[in-house]
């Protein structure tokens, strides 16, 4: 008879996993929420998650702090972003080839640069370098609560800090008159240039803040959950993350739930792949990928997408 510890065990382990994987796609979609909700589609998220999760590992291994690393990988998100508003709000280069520039830079600078610096372990057939990564944080007694607080409260702290972002931002988009300003630049910036305030300004804000928090989702791709790096560490893990803004409409609230629906598929197949289940690992892999599918499909039919999202702001 299967022991009933077993099946508990899987159903915890899924949905810790849920947990996890969902904080880097979280923390990049929220910052491409903010960004798109100006008017700005930024698709070089997936480059952005790259940069930093290659800074975060680079600061991390040379100072030995893994503090310095998350701020690096934050710093790093913040300068794609702005060459990212100086492409698209200075010069007026079409966003979408922007942000795809943007991705292949970055695949390529990480992957050289990463070459450069750790020549010598190549040539010595050494063992690839690694970091220490953030330690596990357990809540206080909220931890050791059954089942909930191995689920829960048994994190990394970028892991905390992501789903408290959620609501902040939330409150900063609809209920603060910075948060209005930079929707009504998204739905009509004549309007607001109209009014004296300087939609290159909010414009440069919403953008930066989405570079931060991509930087931060890819910091934790390295020093938050892997001692290493690898090229293209970030695993389309940044387009995931613009998908994830289209299925939850471009409301925080429904990008929590995307976010932990794509992040649990992900740890189903993970745990599938674990247990042995004897189907073919490719299918299992697809899985998030074809909800993501049918997420934009059904999106098409009631989309809050900002009215001008995507179209460069010229003054009259």
């Amino acid at each position: 008879m299967l022991n009933s510890a077993i099946p508990a065990a899987i159903i915890i382990n899924i949905l810790a996993a849920t947990i996890r994987i969902s904080t880097p796609l979280l923390l990049a979609a929220l910052g491409e929420l903010v960004t798109e909700r100006s008017g700005i589609l930024n698709l070089g998220v997936e480059g952005t998650m790259l940069m930093g999760a290659w800074i975060g590992f680079l600061v991390t291994y040379k100072t030995d702090s893994v503090t310095l690393g998350i701020l690096g990988a934050m710093l790093a998100g913040g300068l794609m972003a702005l060459l990212m508003v100086f492409m698209s709000v200075v010069l007026k280069v079409d966003q979408t080839v922007t942000g795809l520039s943007l991705n292949l830079f970055s695949s390529g600078a990480t992957y050289f640069w990463y070459k450069v610096v750790f020549e010598a372990f190549r040539e010595a057939n050494a063992d690839l370098p690694t970091i220490k990564t953030l330690e596990t944080v357990n809540i206080r007694l909220l931890s050791d609560l059954p089942y909930v607080g191995e689920i829960f409260f048994s994190h990394k702290i970028i892991t905390y800090i992501a789903f408290a972002i959620a609501p902040m931002v939330y409150y900063f988009l609809y209920k603060t008159k910075y948060g209005l300003r930079i929707r009504s630049v998204g739905e009509n910036p004549r309007a607001v240039d109209m009014k004296g305030l300087s939609v290159s300004q909010l414009q440069l804000f919403s953008v930066v803040f989405g570079g931060v928090m991509a930087g931060l989702a890819g910091s934790f791709l390295t020093v938050g959950s892997s001692s290493r790096f690898l090229p293209d560490i970030t695993a389309g893990r940044g387009w995931l993350a613009l998908v994830i803004v289209i299925a939850g409409n471009w409301l925080p609230w429904r990008i929590v739930i995307a976010t932990l629906i794509f992040s649990f598929l992900d740890a189903v197949q993970l745990q599938l792949q674990g247990v042995g289940i004897q189907v073919p690992y490719q299918i299992l892999l697809a899985l998030p990928y074809v909800f993501a599918i049918l997420a934009l499909a059904a999106s098409r039919a009631r989309s809050l997408a900002p009215a001008w999202l995507g179209k460069p702001y010229e003054r009259e």
